[in-house]
């Protein structure tokens, strides 16, 4: 029987500056970012005990996308004491990363730097889960309730936090597509998301043969790992995915400037229509594949014909999941459509790795106390200011108190709210807002490109119509 969590903990009378929701790299860089800020009271909140970065993906030479200036704070402060080359200097390792001549670093290293930084912010509370967020008129401050876990994520004590300003910095959540989700959440059934690809990967490679679905940067390292690690010949080896090709990740220099501080600001004064329409068209900006690794398996694949004979691999390209069963104990069928050709077959494998991604996680289980003051667009997303701030009712704003966001404005601010290059800018533009000065000024232009024929306004898009508020009542824990 598990024990009742202990009396609520004593609420400090005196508001917080600031109650960060969520400790991954983007609530980390604002806590970087904030600890030199010496007037700020903040706090941050972490329902997992240590802080971890895709830990089922570290795969063995797997390197981040963007350079290693695009760490935590170098791009808003390159004095900061939590760069990277100040972790590298902690470590007597500045040498070796000279000599290296790497541009980008290792994803296991880049997890390791953050665990550095991470250890030392005094800030970071975590194994502290968050359960609900109101607003409290009579104070006009945020109510922030938490529950403390104990060493096995269990309830230890209740809590509750006053704030003036809110950050949420959720993540994203493994994404499984509906056709393979019953298989997937059936224990024992050998259908895994990528996110815990190194926990399963021993069995993959015992399995006789592996599927993976999903044509980006991630789907190919793990067909990858698994080709390098499985006999010549005998390989057994199918990776499906949606997109027309296998394509590479657009990263000429003019393409990259679509993850600069002024592109963003342009695509936020778009119209939500428009905005809406051009996302999809930019894959290849975000989920494509570095040419790298694309390098990579082709020479793996070229080396595995030297002495006649091809592996026995099926890359194919420009497919989708219909349907998915299981056949017999120990095997998955897969009905495949080809989008191009319109041909349809099944496909029956030993395992199935699920390479597809990740999406924001929603924020309405946590913010239901807040609902009746947001403001949503057309399609009852949340608006976001040019700011990161969620647009709330004056009765709440005009108090001075905000509520903002972090990597949940891909439909506000574009392709680059995930992006880890625009985390230190993003976090220095909340900072400067809700201290309302600059203690990081930041620049004014970012990018050679002018991607509009005028400086354009942001766009306001429609709303609902604001409810009636009514009494707040306690929101669902998550």
């Amino acid at each position: 029987m598990t024990p009742s969590p202990s009396p609520p903990l004593q609420a400090p009378e005196t508001p917080r500056d600031l109650v960060g929701i969520g400790i991954g790299p983007s609530n980390l860089s604002l806590a970087a970012l904030a600890h030199p800020l010496t007037t700020l009271d903040t706090v941050f909140y972490e329902q997992r005990p240590a802080f971890t970065w895709h830990p089922g993906l570290l795969i063995d030479g797997a390197r981040v996308q963007v350079p290693f200036l695009a760490d935590l704070v170098t791009l808003a402060d390159p004095a900061s004491p939590w760069t990277f080359l100040n972790y590298l200097k902690s470590l007597d390792r500045l040498f070796p990363f000279y000599f290296a001549e790497r541009l980008h670093i290792h994803r296991a290293e880049y997890d390791a730097y953050c665990r550095w930084v991470a250890g030392r912010l005094p800030a970071l509370h975590f194994g502290h889960q968050v359960d609900a967020v109101r607003w409290n008129p009579e104070r006009d401050v945020f109510e922030v309730d938490f529950t403390q876990l104990d060493a096995d994520g269990e309830a230890e004590a209740l809590g509750r936090t006053y704030t003036r300003n809110i950050v949420l910095g959720i993540g994203t959540r493994p994404h499984v597509p509906e056709p393979l989700r019953p298989l997937a959440e059936t224990p024992g059934v050998p259908v895994l998301h990528a996110a815990d690809y190194l926990d399963h990967r021993e069995a993959l490679l015992a399995a006789g043969h592996v599927t993976v679905v999903g044509s980006g940067q991630s789907g190919a390292e793990i067909f990858l790992d698994l080709l390098r690690h499985r006999p010549a010949g005998r390989e057994r080896l199918h990776w499906i995915g949606r997109t027309p090709a296998f394509a590479p990740m657009e990263y000429s220099k003019l393409g990259l400037e679509h993850f600069t501080p002024d592109y963003t600001r342009y695509f936020h004064a778009l119209s939500e229509s428009v905005r809406d329409r051009l996302l999809p068209t930019q894959w290849q900006l975000n989920k494509g594949i570095d040419a790298t690794t694309l390098a990579a398996i082709h020479d793996e694949l070229y080396r595995r014909t030297l002495h006649g004979g091809w592996p026995d691999t099926v890359l194919t390209p420009g497919v989708r999941v219909r349907t998915a069963g299981r056949l017999a104990t120990t095997q998955v069928e897969l009905h495949l459509e080809h989008l191009q050709q319109g041909t349809r077959t099944r496909l029956t494998t030993d395992a199935v790795v699920l390479a597809t991604g990740y999406r924001e996680r929603p924020l309405t289980p946590l913010l239901a106390g807040l609902d009746p003051y947001m403001r949503r667009d057309s399609r009852e997303r949340p608006r976001v200011d040019e700011h990161f701030r969620l647009v709330l009712d004056p009765s709440i704003t005009a108090t001075g108190c905000h509520a903002y966001v972090q990597n949940a404005e891909l439909h506000t601010h574009g392709v680059g709210a995930p992006d880890l290059g625009l985390a230190a800018w993003r976090s220095a533009t909340i900072l400067n807002s809700l201290t309302g000065t600059d203690p990081y000024p930041l620049p004014a232009r970012t990018a050679f490109t002018t991607f509009g024929l005028e400086q354009g306004r942001p766009q306001v898009p429609p709303t609902r119509r604001l409810r009636a508020l009514t009494p707040l009542a306690d929101g669902n824990g998550i």
